[in-house]
């Protein structure tokens, strides 16, 4: 294979598709074709399964959904002229795969098959795909490159460096790659060594945009063969990014690096065969030398916010909903949620509702009220405490005799859940609960209460970070739209007369550390005692989440951005005799 020196110029398509709306997604597709074109791109390429959206799971199991995207595909490609698109894609054949299209003069020229399938955390796609079985190599001018989807590329061996030992010069990925948090760094990392090791360019095209419970974070990149970044997309946002890639920069490497020819030695006396090249397609077009946008990563708290932001919008919007609804107490954690709705939509599609009880405190009724003015919200209240004597003398047959204890607590959380489901039912607006990773963890949260709605934003954020993003939103705007005070005041539910969270769960920041080790790390009773936890406090804490496993499963969805989000990725039974004890931890050691 002749190695071209010429250079190409390539474009990433970094879109925000949407699951199941295939003519939708393919128009979308049809116009950054069209952009890319007009920015004198050769080359442009989409996100893994950009035509369907990421993951549409059973979706593939209905055959009459897979040929509507083949149908569509045919159509975008007949469209495809002057220009290659690699454009991701379910392929029915024998079975369905998890493909990439190479699309150019008016047809299909190839298509490539994802041979690594992920089945962790997030990912069951073992249940929907077959896997691809050949690394492929297209040539673009002369200039070779390597074809790979998502999990590829992740691995560190074959396909990109078979397609690199058999001359690729540019290596080009797919991806789907969900969101967590600390993941965009991780990535680029990986991605910058695949360069260097396989001293090929890296195009790097991922998905944008919120999908029930997952985030796609964008990020695209183009990076050099010496690990330069040659281009990024923002994250969070859809953009089309065009660069120049110098081919002939990674044939003089390989000149120059003795290491990769002893490779490519290995590689044949093992019986590799060189890979096919899949089609050869020439574009009559002379790129000028162009640098690219080179967007700055987001810091953490940046970083955290946007995918909350973005989530939310998604799940609004992609659903049809018009405006959210959720209860403004004047704590701090819906406080965030009444920041990320208002953010995400705009205030003025965004109801907060106070629902004020004899056990509410004049202050945090008067932040609710601030907060809800600060952020440009409809306001709404209700006074509770007709409801509560109405429930107390429906009940006072019943309970006579009994003291009153959190069954009454529970009653007020769940005459709030009615009344915002009672506006949710009317105005078909879409309610957004407030509780919190920390919470929901122990189940401090009523069913059918405060769990009560379509949407948990915070499900997968700790109290903690509760506060550090509201800390941080405050400084980004230059003037305290949450107030101080609700940062400072004590945690409470108001549930009964001088309440404070820290009487009955230990204080946010011990809890906070219990959970990490526990539920993101799997760390046992007896270690997260060697870390100088309270031994008691551990064994009780471990005890809450594993009796409130129940009431996770009744939790709406929410917005993940950890590696053990409840539910995609941490999956435990509810019956479940298993106890995690220090005693027991000693007993086994």
């Amino acid at each position: 294979m002749t190695m071209r020196t010429e250079p190409l110029r390539v474009s990433l398509a970094q879109i925000n598709s949407t699951v199941g709306d295939i003519s939708g997604n393919a128009q979308k597709i049809r116009g950054y074709i069209a952009r890319a074109r007009d920015e004198g791109a050769q080359l442009v390429v989409f996100p893994e399964l950009a035509l369907t959206g990421y993951p549409p799971e059973d979706l593939l199991l209905k055959t009459h959904f897979v040929d509507a995207a083949g149908a569509a595909l045919d159509e975008i490609a007949r469209d495809c002229d002057d220009i290659v698109a690699l454009v991701g894609f379910p392929e029915r054949r024998d079975d369905v795969y998890n493909a990439a299209a190479v699309l150019a003069d008016g047809g299909v020229h190839a298509v490539y098959r994802k041979m690594f399938l992920p089945n962790y955390g997030v990912f069951d796609e073992n249940r929907y795909f077959q896997s691809g079985t050949q690394s492929e190599l297209i040539e673009l001018n002369g200039i070779a490159i390597g074809l790979t989807i998502c999990e590829d590329i992740w691995e560190p061996g074959p396909p990109a460096t078979s397609e690199a030992l058999s001359g690729a010069q540019v290596i080009v990925n797919l991806s789907a790659s969900p969101y967590h948090a600390g993941k965009p760094l991780e990535r680029e990392q990986m991605l910058l060594q695949r360069a260097r090791d396989n001293l090929a360019a890296v195009v790097f095209c991922n998905l944008v945009g919120g999908q029930d419970e997952l985030v796609f974070d964008g990020q695209s990149v183009v990076i050099g063969p010496s690990g330069e970044i040659l281009a990024r997309a923002p994250q969070f946002e859809e953009a089309l990014v065009t660069c120049t890639i110098d081919p002939g920069q990674s044939s003089a490497l390989r000149l120059r690096d003795a290491r990769h020819r002893a490779a490519v030695r290995r590689y044949r006396e093992r019986g590799g065969e060189p890979c096919p090249v899949v089609a050869r397609i020439a574009i009559d077009s002379e790129p000028e030398q162009i640098e690219g946008a080179v967007a700055e990563p987001l810091e953490a708290e940046a970083e955290i916010y946007a995918a909350l932001v973005t989530g939310t919008r998604d799940y609004v919007e992609k659903n049809g909903f018009k405006r959210v609804v959720l209860g403004l107490s004047g704590g701090i954690d819906s406080a965030l949620v009444a920041l990320i709705a208002a953010d995400a939509l705009g205030g003025v599609r965004v109801t907060t509702v106070v629902m004020p009880s004899p056990y509410s405190s004049g202050e945090t009724q008067e932040d609710a009220r601030t907060i809800a003015r600060n952020l440009g919200t409809q306001l709404i209240e209700f006074d509770i405490e007709p409801l509560m004597k109405g429930y107390d003398a429906v009940l006072a047959p019943e309970f006579e005799g009994q003291e009153p204890d959190i069954t009454e607590e529970n009653l007020q959380a769940r005459m709030r859940g009615n009344l915002v489901m009672a506006l949710s039912n009317k105005f078909g607006w879409l309610v957004l609960t407030t509780g919190n990773k920390s919470e929901m963890s122990v189940g401090y949260a009523t069913l059918y209460g405060d769990m009560a709605g379509g949407f948990a934003v915070l499900k997968d954020v700790y109290k903690g970070w509760v506060y550090r993003l509201v800390e941080w939103r405050n400084e980004r705007e230059g003037r305290e739209l949450i107030p101080a005070s609700v940062s400072e005041r004590p945690p409470s539910a108001e549930l009964r007369y001088e309440q404070r969270d820290d009487e009955s769960l230990p204080p946010y920041d011990v809890l906070d550390a219990i959970l990490l080790g526990y539920i993101e790390g799997d760390m046992n009773a007896e270690q997260l005692a060697r870390q100088g936890l309270p031994p008691e406090e551990v064994e009780r804490v471990i005890r809450l989440v594993d009796l409130a496993e129940y009431k996770r499963r009744q939790a709406p969805p929410g917005i993940r951005i950890s590696t053990r989000a409840f539910g995609r990725d941490r999956r435990l039974p509810i019956t479940n005799h298993f106890r995690d004890t220090i005693r027991a931890a000693a007993a086994a050691s």
